[in-house]
């Protein structure tokens, strides 16, 4: 398998269905190979859910949607055990979690409750019901799309469940050009439907393999530990990142290297996703008058390179 070949034929594929959102599309492609799960926050309308879908039919992976809901509950995404009378036995029904990509459309329109259904799902790739642990299929994505907080209807994702998405992206309103295309071109649903798988499981697997693969030397490291300290120093945000979210940060700029054709990780990799992969999981401090992205992007600056 020619990797560049394929992250490049992938690109392209979905680039032809999210107009003039190449650099959201190859944020999400690297998220996916580095094995994280994606949120994708913006206004309805923009192809947030149509994202979702090319990605999915691009990776050749199984697919289940589900439109999160205030009277969404937990086992609408689990599965529930019935009793069957021939069987003389309570039988487990799966849930659309039970799959390989799962799109929680809408998710911040869910009850606190619901939304707290997928965290063991997406943390440890299984769900406990009916006092029973079940593996889900492997690989297992969450992508998941959220309206604004101001929004009529939704309720605020807890830390805890923000935590678990290694990205957070927005795709915006298009360009005259694009939305001119869109405009004068074939209905996206269409074709979505003709979209080829271009690689599979197993596939995928190896690509995963080879983020893994990518080197970090010990400057990097070091530029690494300098971003997660500045943001724990009181000075940028309420509270600073957790061990945790330093790992999510070198897998994603693991994963852009090998996107852009190289076998080491370097600071270029760190700074192209460091929004993306940081500013969800953090509040800025209440005197900077900025949002949390245009905060990370001025931490970015004052903290030199190795």
């Amino acid at each position: 398998m020619d990797t560049q070949a394929t992250i490049q034929a992938l690109l392209s594929q979905l680039n032809t269905v999210i107009v003039g959102k190449s650099a959201q599309i190859q944020d999400s492609v690297a998220c996916l190979l580095a094995g994280g799960h994606l949120l994708i926050e913006d206004v309805p309308g923009v192809g947030k859910t149509t994202l979702a879908h090319a990605l999915a039919r691009s990776f050749g992976l199984a697919f289940a949607r589900v439109q999160f809901t205030s009277d969404l509950m937990p086992s609408d995404l689990t599965g529930v055990a019935v009793y069957e009378r021939g069987k003389e036995a309570f039988v487990f029904h799966p849930g659309p979690v039970f799959t390989q990509v799962l799109l929680a459309d809408e998710i911040n329109r869910a009850s606190p409750r619901t939304q707290s259904a997928l965290l063991e799902a997406m943390e440890e790739k299984q769900v406990s019901v009916e006092g029973e642990t079940r593996a889900l299929p492997d690989p297992f994505f969450v992508i998941a799309t959220q309206n604004p907080h101001e929004q009529i209807g939704t309720f605020q994702l807890p830390e805890s469940q923000l935590d678990r998405f290694l990205m957070r992206i927005s795709l915006g309103y298009p360009d005259h050009a694009s939305e001119r295309a869109l405009l004068a071109g074939q209905d996206r649903r269409a074709q979505l439907l003709r979209l080829p798988a271009l690689l599979d499981a197993g596939a995928l697997a190896a690509l995963q393999r080879q983020v893994l693969a990518i080197h970090v030397a010990p400057a990097l490291l070091d530029y690494v530990q300098a971003l997660i300290a500045a943001t724990r120093s009181g000075h940028w945000f309420v509270q600073g990142l957790s061990p945790r979210a330093g790992i999510a940060l070198l897998r994603a700029a693991r994963a852009q290297a090998l996107m852009t054709g190289r076998n080491y990780a370097a600071p270029d990799d760190v700074q192209a996703i460091l929004a993306q992969t940081i500013a969800h999981r953090l509040q800025p401090v209440a005197s900077s008058g900025r949002g949390a992205v245009e905060q990370v992007r001025a931490m970015m600056e004052a903290v030199a390179l190795p």
